[in-house]
């Protein structure tokens, strides 16, 4: 009687192989979710809108150091992201409206060159040749940091295989022929950057 008593109905019992599928399953989903995620590689895709000088630094940037740690990179370069490309380069910096950028002097004695100048959109939008200047003072700085120049950083992340791809809307547009830019480009649309993106793990507008 007591042995029948404890003995599990039907019911208990499909309830308790119910709970032993599930922590199977749980399990071994787990399982095999690591074994992907440590097989997968890594991606990045990189919009970049931008084409003054110290906007040029942060796609190259990103982009040869995430292929130079395998992972795989694409840039969609449209509107002025578009002269990033350009087989000669005059890029430019315009203090005009950025007044969080520091104006240091990268020459003269050490406390000369601690000293932030700020100067004063006023000032700058009306100074001949102020821009160039600016462009001036910014590369000599990089230069004597040791940091890469824009092509340099471009040729680095072409041979890491980063996928450059041109928009195709802003060539036609700007009227620009594909004799204009580098070589090894892609020429396509949003329509065919956006599939490519939505499986990238990382996506930045730039």
């Amino acid at each position: 009687m007591n042995n029948m008593t404890n003995k599990p109905t039907g019911l208990d019992f499909s309830k308790a192989s119910q709970q032993q599928m599930d922590e199977w399953f749980e399990t071994r989903f787990s399982e095999q979710m690591k074994k992907y995620e440590d097989s997968k590689t890594p991606s990045m895709s990189i919009i970049a809108t931008k084409g003054t000088l110290d906007w040029a630094y942060p796609p190259f940037i990103l982009a040869s150091t995430a292929a130079a740690m395998g992972w795989e990179v694409s840039i969609f370069f449209t509107f002025y992201g578009l002269l990033l490309l350009k087989k000669d380069l005059d890029l430019k910096i315009s203090p005009l409206g950025n007044p969080a950028m520091p104006m240091k002097m990268p020459f003269g004695s050490d406390a000369m060159r601690k000293v932030n100048w700020p100067i004063p959109n006023a000032v700058s939008s009306i100074v001949p040749g102020f821009e160039n200047m600016a462009t001036g003072l910014m590369k000599k700085t990089f230069s004597d940091k040791g940091v890469a120049s824009i092509e340099e950083l471009r040729d680095l992340s072409q041979e890491a295989d980063v996928r450059f791809i041109a928009c195709q809307m802003t060539v036609d547009t700007f009227g620009f022929t594909k004799d204009d830019f580098i070589d090894g480009l892609d020429y396509a649309g949003a329509a065919t950057f956006l599939p490519a993106s939505q499986h990238s793990d990382i996506t930045l507008f730039i």
